[in-house]
């Protein structure tokens, strides 16, 4: 980790890479050419995780080698986290070697920070935690102005709160977001506008109602809904539906529905196979769907959610797994046509890209 320059050059050259990587993976599909999305060469990540190295009187954050020795080397700056979360980690390891009750038998330590200067920690143990752990956790919080969580097998203490409030800048618009401890986040929030701008932007003239799978704690769901009349969206982890309920009443969006539903599950009551308690109050009939959104986990679509978004005149599919994409992309591409290709670099210096693409129903 600390061996890296992060200089503009040396991002520009893993980035070109990628670039050059995609294009020759999809070139059998014909596409316009891609717009790119470049991140910040430093201080990117808002979340991360760090194992704890005891030694002796004192502890370190540590990672592991990647060769099969696995050696865990000490953590003494990281470039790649969020300047607020740099800003933290000397001092919490400091509060945390003062303090005998916060560094026995500590474990790991998880990040998560945001633009919003908000920061939420998470101290996960190899020991059950009492009240003179919460005591200790207390003023850790107090001390650091952050939130804290404790965690030991079958045991999660949370003394406040297990969120973090962001907000994002989108097109000139703010948007915020509850964002919690065991829900997915995307880690490179200035890549994330970025994402959303473009979302927007693409899907400014789609108009009608939208049908969006996946839909996370609404991450896209909100800054889009004002391109549409009426937005049904899907997701079937409970957390993250809560979490999506959450955020619409936060940024005040009254056109959106959210259904507790898996894609599968969508299509068995779009096409009347079976009825959901969990759709309760929702008429699908009185919906005009012209549109569809996914943002599907690293697996992509199975075939049949596949052919469900062949339904619509527009569709915009966000991927963070290129080869699934592509895969989805060659039953997509029988009945649309690619309108509009870009690649965001959610992860530098690693071989990921995060991809959006909209393809448009031919008549």
């Amino acid at each position: 980790m600390n061996s890296r320059t992060y200089s503009q050059a040396d991002y520009q050259m893993q980035l070109t890479e990628k670039i050059a990587a995609f294009k020759q993976n999809f070139s059998d599909f014909s596409f316009p050419e891609p717009e790119i999305f470049e991140s910040d060469i430093k201080h990117f990540r808002m979340r991360a995780e760090f194992r704890i190295w005891h030694k002796g009187p004192y502890s370190t954050y540590c990672m592991f080698s990647d060769d099969q020795l696995k050696r865990p080397y000490d953590i003494v700056d990281f470039p790649i986290g969020s300047e607020l979360m740099n800003k933290l980690m000397p001092a919490l390891m400091n509060e945390i070697n003062a303090d005998e009750t916060l560094r026995t038998k500590l474990y790991q330590i998880d990040f998560l920070t945001t633009l919003s200067g908000q920061a939420l920690i998470s101290l996960i143990y190899h020991r059950k935690l009492d009240e003179e752990w919460t005591l200790a956790a207390r003023n850790l919080q107090t001390t650091l102005g952050i939130f804290v969580i404790g965690r030991s097998k079958g045991q999660k203490l949370v003394l406040d709160q297990d969120f973090v409030i962001e907000q994002l800048n989108v097109a000139g618009k703010q948007f915020r977001y509850q964002q919690i401890e065991s829900g997915f986040t995307q880690p490179n929030a200035r890549v994330c506008e970025k994402m959303l701008a473009w979302a927007v932007e693409k899907s400014q003239s789609w108009g009608g109602d939208l049908i969006e799978l996946y839909c996370g704690n609404g991450n896209f769901t909100i800054p889009m809904s004002q391109n549409f009349n009426r937005v049904l969206a899907t997701e079937l982890a409970k957390p993250s539906v809560k979490s999506a309920l959450f955020n619409l009443e936060l940024n005040q969006i009254t056109n959106v529905a959210i259904g507790r539903l898996s894609s599968e599950e969508f299509s068995q009551a779009m096409d009347k196979v079976r009825t959901f308690n969990r759709l309760e109050g929702i008429d699908l009939d009185t919906y005009n769907f012209t549109s569809i959104f996914v943002d599907p986990p690293r697996s992509g679509m199975d075939p049949h959610t596949t052919s469900i978004t062949q339904r619509y005149d527009n569709i915009m599919y966000i991927s963070c797994n290129p080869a699934t994409l592509h895969e989805n992309l060659k039953t997509i591409v029988q009945t649309h046509d690619i309108t509009n290709v870009a690649l965001f670099d959610q992860f530098p210096y690693t071989h990921h890209l995060e991809v959006g693409v909209t393809l448009r129903k031919r008549i």
